[in-house]
């Protein structure tokens, strides 16, 4: 599990999260939501060893989130990295000599169902498609956390739902945690267990999909639409 104890981050006078108590739970899908700047990408970097708490600890699987937990932890950043010159092939042989756990196999499968081309240089591919690469690399690690920020963007939204659904395959929902920051929640509904709301960074609200729709009969984005006025 992911534990933040009293965790606040400042960079400068800027305050991206304020005294935030929580705890993520193992076997979980949550969704990370909340307008921009309210601190999902800082909190999803604190989990990833990227960035430490200026006060509070972040502890993931009782290890001090750190520049070492990489080896917990498969982050997809919303980012661009990658080399320009290297095929598609090239990145994951590139990914596998950095972590002894990504399964070439698993990458192989994915390769095929997100339908690259191996050896299609970097600079050639579309936005979308440089997306759909880097879920590969992240979801062919077998690691504890899986961190996805913003995982579709660029994507068609013509493929989304195929490729939220085809995340299921390849997510395992005993051992690991999954943490989606994104702002497309109605396409990742269907697979979240939780929702956690991040406001003005205060965590401000946290429920089990199921629940809301049993109890309130709404949707995540119906809860959005009616709890968060400016997001």
């Amino acid at each position: 599990m992911i534990i933040f104890e009293s965790v606040t981050k400042k960079y400068g006078k800027e305050t991206a999260l304020e005294e935030v108590d929580f705890t993520f739970q193992q076997g979980k899908i949550y969704g990370l939501v909340g307008a921009n700047g309210s601190g999902k990408s800082t909190t999803l970097k604190m989990i990833a060893g990227l960035v430490q708490p200026t006060s509070g600890t972040v502890t993931v699987n009782g290890k001090k989130a750190n520049r070492k937990i990489a080896a917990d932890v498969s982050y997809l950043t919303e980012l661009d990295m990658f080399y320009e010159g290297f095929t598609v092939a090239d990145m994951i042989s590139y990914s596998a000599s950095q972590f002894e756990d990504l399964s070439l196999e698993t990458a192989e499968e994915l390769l095929r169902f997100m339908e690259l081309d191996k050896a299609k240089k970097m600079k050639e591919l579309s936005k979308g498609n440089r997306g759909r690469l880097k879920l590969v690399i992240s979801l062919s690690r077998k690691v504890p956390v899986l961190l996805l920020d913003e995982p579709f963007s660029g994507l068609d939204p013509m493929v989304r739902e195929s490729i939220v659904k085809g995340l299921l395959h390849y997510i395992d929902f005993e051992k690991q945690t999954v943490i989606i920051a994104t702002h497309e929640i109605a396409e990742i509904e269907p697979i979240l267990d939780d929702v956690v709301v991040i406001n003005k960074g205060h965590m401000t609200a946290h429920f089990h999909v199921d629940q809301l729709k049993e109890e309130e009969g709404l949707s995540v984005v119906e809860w959005m639409k009616k709890n968060i006025k400016h997001s």
